[in-house]
């Protein structure tokens, strides 16, 4: 049987397999690299780490979900030199809009998690374009450092 348009992963003009359907456990401090592009990485741990992005390349995309309650210390995820590129917004269901321009780091702030709430992040080569969903107030910031 031939192989149809449908097969296999989409794979990007700079080689990204993006929404190859991957996952990852994230249970500790972490530096991702642009293999892990299209990896949808659960965020699962007691106390929240440290996730530092990879410098921005067109078609990078990572999807952070919350698996577990991390009421003890904030998840972070910061762009690599502390660069300010991070634009966009999240919702939260209380109609609360935050957003983000020109920001390097996004704090998921514990006590206020909800499992579920997750957040995605989409680079144009330049800045990362983040949007995400959270069911309470207060459970994800931008700051710029």
């Amino acid at each position: 049987m031939a192989a149809s348009h449908f097969s296999g992963p989409v794979v990007s003009e700079n080689g990204f397999q993006n929404g190859a359907g991957s996952t990852a456990v994230v249970a500790a401090a972490t530096t991702l690299t642009a293999a892990d592009s299209g990896v949808t990485q659960y965020l699962n741990a007691a106390g929240g780490a440290a996730i530092t992005l990879p410098a921005p390349v067109a078609g990078m995309k990572f999807k952070f979900i919350t698996q577990a309650a991390f009421a003890t210390t904030d998840w972070t995820i910061v762009t690599a030199a502390g660069a300010n590129i991070i634009e966009g917004a999240i919702y939260e269901t209380t109609n609360l809009i935050v957003v983000a321009s020109n920001e390097d780091t996004i704090t998921l702030a514990a006590g206020f998690e909800s499992v579920g709430d997750w957040i995605e992040l989409e680079s144009d080569g330049t800045s990362w374009f983040a949007s995400g969903l959270f069911m309470l107030a207060g459970a994800c910031a931008f700051t710029a450092t």
